[in-house]
């Protein structure tokens, strides 16, 4: 029930980043505190479409 998603960042728009999530364990889009190369600091980036 692994599935690839990327993660985009919620300043900038640009998908940074790709991880695998469990569709069972976490229903709901994932959002994480990542380091956005293009801002130059942690920004939140959420699951993209």
């Amino acid at each position: 029930m692994r599935v690839k998603i990327q993660l985009q960042c919620t300043e900038c728009k640009r998908k940074n980043y790709s991880t695998v999530k469990n569709k069972k364990n976490t229903t709901g889009r994932m959002e994480v505190s990542k380091y956005c190369p293009f801002d130059r600091k942690h920004t939140l980036h959420k699951e993209a479409k």
